[in-house]
């Protein structure tokens, strides 16, 4: 009986340390995953896509969650009415395709992570879109980055 019980424990213990240790990997993917619609979208007329970061973790507001931050860098002759115009086609919420002006390499829409773009913003031409990512399993859950 003992072996059986000692059996279950390190079934169990194995089980919930291999969550913990996938819980990060399977959340950064989410986040990746949310850079990489940026980057598929076919981009508008007079505009070069330069880079696209991503973060997973509690990045914005108060209290505990999993939040997934997907971005491109782009450089655009467009104003930016125009490209919020062209990006707010492909949004199916309010969370999706957002484009700000980048004036340095920060975003500075991560407020509790520090996120940078590593190409040198040169200029008024230079925009980042983002999106928020969402998940639903439970491995937001087993995230210490969101807590």
């Amino acid at each position: 009986m003992k072996k059986v019980l000692a059996i279950v424990v390190l079934t169990m213990a194995i089980v919930f340390s291999s969550v913990l240790i996938s819980a990060p990997i399977i959340n950064n993917s989410i986040a990746k995953k949310t850079a990489n619609e940026l980057v598929d979208l076919p981009l508008p007329n007079s505009t070069e896509f330069i880079e696209s970061i991503y973060k997973a973790g509690k990045l914005v507001g108060n209290g505990n969650g999993m939040q997934y931050f997907g971005a491109i860098l782009i450089r655009s002759e467009l104003s930016l009415d125009e490209l919020k115009k062209y990006y707010l086609e492909f949004a199916d919420s309010e969370w999706k395709f957002i484009v700000e002006n980048q004036i340095d390499t920060d975003v500075r829409i991560i407020e509790h992570a520090m996120l940078t773009f590593k190409t040198d913003i040169d200029g008024n031409n230079y925009y980042i879109v983002y999106s928020w990512g969402n998940n639903n399993t439970i491995f937001h859950e087993f995230d210490i980055r969101g807590h």
